[in-house]
């Protein structure tokens, strides 16, 4: 018996729709709602399947958080639904997770698409997210405008407060709380952050989608990509940083629609 067979949130678009189905999974601190807009757009074309990873948004909380977990957790996902091949996409830890799983279940990867995030270890880069998240004291909070309060003193960037606010939520006893699993990601947070994924190769086509003003796929990075991902084409995606579908969504929407064929 395998422990822990809890099956991934998701939300579907497109359900009636045949064609082989896109899976998308969001970054750290992410949701499966974060992806709407992309989600409604693309499932005209196939089924879109939105999921939350574990320990985030609405998906099960659990102590572990490699790779490999992430990798499982996809696989059962598909299980579930009997999805035999799929097309897989991953923006940042949701990136991490697509490449560990094209490797691990090659055979069940139509295309992959990574975005913004490459193979490598990055060295701790939330540090002060994470601080900030921590000091949240949510037994003396009472309003999601408090949290932001809160945020502000430690994170000056305005769009990633609203980001980290979206998991807020009202819990049994009224009481606001983090939908993510706090206490794992940042126990865990070298485990899947500051480690390359498990070196291996997916033979199949893969995209890897850069935003023109982040620096999480440097140009160094290509020979790292393609030595595991040999089909690997890497696209710029211009006037977007880290959060490539939430700054350019329309260019965004583009290369994706152009890789799977469906312009």
């Amino acid at each position: 018996m395998v422990k822990n067979m809890e099956i991934l949130n998701s939300k579907i678009f497109g359900e009636n729709v045949t064609n082989t189905p896109l899976l998308v999974f969001h970054g750290l601190f992410g949701m499966l709602d974060n992806w709407g807009t992309f989600g409604k757009d693309l499932g005209e074309y196939l089924p879109v399947h939105l999921i939350d990873l574990r320990n985030h948004g609405r998906s099960f909380h659990s102590e572990s958080m490699s790779h490999d977990d992430l990798a499982d957790d996809i696989a059962r996902y598909m299980d579930h639904y009997g999805i035999q091949k799929a097309h897989v996409l991953g923006h940042s830890l949701g990136g991490k997770a697509v490449m560990q799983f094209a490797i691990k279940y090659t055979e069940r990867v139509e295309k992959l698409i990574v975005v913004d995030i490459s193979p490598k270890a990055y060295p701790p880069h939330h540090q002060g997210i994470i601080k900030a998240l921590e000091t949240v004291d949510f037994n003396t909070v009472t309003s999601r405008n408090e949290v932001e309060a809160v945020l502000n003193q430690y994170i000056p960037e305005r769009s990633t407060v609203q980001f980290l606010t979206k998991n807020l939520y009202w819990d049994d006893n009224k009481k606001l709380g983090w939908r993510f699993n706090l206490k794992t990601l940042s126990e865990k947070y070298t485990e899947f952050v500051s480690n390359a994924i498990k070196f291996g190769v997916f033979e199949g086509d893969t995209l890897f989608i850069a935003g023109a003003k982040s620096n999480y796929i440097l140009p160094q990075d290509e020979f790292g990509i393609k030595q595991q991902f040999p089909k690997a084409k890497i696209v710029t995606v211009k006037n977007a940083g880290h959060w490539v579908q939430a700054e350019n969504p329309v260019d965004f929407a583009n290369v994706v629609k152009d890789f799977l064929g469906l312009n």
